[in-house]
């Protein structure tokens, strides 16, 4: 059974998938609070600004791409988890997890990204 998503992933969500960058900023300040942390092995940023400018840059190197909540969500203590995936013309390019934070007021104020899964464990459990 999961968990209700914050009504900020689905702002958060449109902020990836708009097709006009000017308009981007309007769904992260829907979303996230101005001094949000995003993490994930490939990009840190710090703030709305700097979120803002790598989903810009995201739009830019990839146009058609679409991105997508795949799982539902579960969570607790204002802390959630969900799988996502990247695609271009329908094929997944880029999958993963996240586990996202919201503050009080039920805005993002944090992101970290995993991509891939989760690997198996190794024989001697480590």
């Amino acid at each position: 059974m999961g968990t209700a998503a914050p009504e900020a992933f689905t702002h958060y969500l449109a902020a990836w998938n708009e097709q006009d960058l000017d308009r981007i900023r309007g769904h992260l300040d829907l979303a996230a609070s101005e001094d949000v942390l995003f993490v994930d092995p490939a990009n840190t940023t710090v703030g709305l600004d700097q979120l803002e400018n790598m989903i810009r840059d995201a739009r830019a190197k990839m146009p058609g791409a679409t991105y997508d909540r795949v799982s539902g969500v579960d969570g607790h203590n204002r802390r959630y988890r969900y799988r996502w995936e990247v695609r271009i013309d329908g094929r997944v390019t880029v999958d993963g997890m996240d586990v996202t934070t919201v503050d009080t007021s039920g805005r993002i104020e944090r992101i970290d990204g995993f991509f891939g899964d989760i690997p198996a464990a190794d024989p001697a459990g480590r």
